[in-house]
């Protein structure tokens, strides 16, 4: 009479199957959720740029700094230069955060 049921060589091949696919499966969520906190910090970082674009157009100075809470990881740097057009300057602001980097560039009337 031969009994039912699963060899040991049938288990520790499903075994090596599953760890395979959840190997696989966490290293996905752990790339996507990386890209996730990417966006996120260049998204924030591109509005703070925006507003600090902003406060330039009406006070043309340089300077750097850092925002205030809740965005403290993200530092700027703003440049006021002479563009090469009469009456024009060109204002441009970097705003950090850990690697990422973003830059906008702006020409106004002087």
């Amino acid at each position: 009479m031969k009994k039912a049921g699963f060899t040991l060589l049938e288990v520790l091949i499903s075994l090596a199957i599953i760890s395979g696919l959840l190997v696989t499966l966490i290293y996905t969520v752990n790339y996507h959720l990386s890209l996730v906190d990417r966006q996120e910090t260049v998204a924030v970082a591109t509005l703070l740029a925006k507003k600090k674009m902003t406060d330039l157009e009406s006070k043309k100075e340089s300077g750097k700094g850092a925002f205030e809470e809740p965005y403290s990881r993200y530092t700027y740097e703003t440049f006021v230069k002479d563009s090469p057009y009469a009456g024009i300057s060109e204002i441009m602001v970097v705003v950090r955060a850990g690697g990422e980097e973003v830059r906008l560039n702006e020409f106004v009337f002087k």
